[in-house]
């Protein structure tokens, strides 16, 4: 088996994961709020990280890291955990209104909105960006705006988190190649986690025994979405190039409809079926028209 190919196995494996995660949200919700899942969630997925950091602290051996890249990671990790937050909690307050398998295409537009924001931060967007935008809202409409043209609560609730999940991608982007991107992941986990457990004890009323009752939901999102789908990505992207893997992840919306009507018996009409398509037209398209990016900013 070629490297190529293993990254390729490995990356549609990250986006299974990744896809099926929104089946295990959208179950866990009928014993937690949003807030606490998140903050359980992301708690377990910075745990699940720490051996890797073990890891590669002692690959880089001591005194490899100064006290003040740790400062910088360290404001780096909470402004990503605070955008994290942001698309997290509005994800999870949206998957109480809608399907597993809408919530994974409308999140996956985020991948449409990156080269799109990314005009603010003056980098150029091409043609076929444009027309890949304009196939994912032609799907989103058929998707999820009724004949009423209203648009459900929980799908608009989504639809704002992809915006989040958007500028932290660029962030991510920025940021990550002068960073080490594990100990940046865990970083931004924590900070997720903290801010989502303090929101839950003001907003929310979170109990051991709904915790108890989404351990499997909670378990699957924080290990495997978080720990083992990130680290697949990591390792995988070694061998990949990044418009080539983001193309692959994106089937995660794919693997969204797929798992909810196979595990909680969703379904979608004929017109939410071609809206899926179109919108995962534009994904693909999107991602084919970046090509190279430039390096970022020292």
């Amino acid at each position: 088996m070629t490297p190529r190919l293993r990254s390729d196995l490995l990356l549609i494996l990250a986006g299974a994961i990744w896809g099926l995660a929104f089946v295990a949200q959208r179950v866990a919700m009928d014993h937690t709020g949003p807030l606490t899942f998140n903050g359980v969630r992301f708690a377990i997925g910075a745990a699940a990280l720490t051996p890797l950091l073990r890891v590669l602290s002692r690959r880089l051996g001591p005194g490899a890291t100064r006290p003040a890249s740790w400062r910088v990671d360290l404001r780096r990790g909470l402004v990503l955990g605070l955008f994290l937050t942001g698309g997290a909690t509005l994800q999870q307050m949206g998957m109480v209104h809608t399907t597993a398998g809408k919530a994974g295409f409308i999140t996956g537009l985020y991948v449409v909105l990156v080269p799109i924001l990314g005009l603010l931060a003056g980098e150029r967007t091409r043609r076929p960006t444009w027309l890949g935008a304009l196939l994912a809202v032609a799907g989103l409409y058929l998707l999820s705006i009724t004949s009423r043209l209203e648009m459900a609560r929980g799908d608009l609730l989504v639809l704002a988190g992809a915006f989040f999940w958007a500028v932290h991608v660029l962030l991510v982007a920025r940021w990550a190649p002068r960073t080490e991107p594990v100990r940046l992941a865990a970083l931004q986990f924590t900070a997720c986690a903290l801010a989502s457990l303090a929101g839950a004890l003001l907003f929310e009323q979170p109990t051991w025994a709904g915790i108890l009752a989404a351990r499997w939901p909670i378990l699957y999102a924080g290990v495997l979405s978080t720990g083992v789908a990130y680290t697949l990505q990591v390792v995988a992207q070694r061998h990949a190039p990044p418009a080539h893997a983001a193309i692959i992840l994106s089937l995660e919306a794919v693997f969204a409809v797929l798992g909810g009507m196979a595990i909680l018996g969703e379904s979608l009409s004929a017109r939410g079926f071609a809206g899926c398509a179109l919108m995962l037209a534009g994904m693909i398209l999107s991602q084919v028209a970046l090509g190279p990016r430039r390096r970022p900013a020292p």
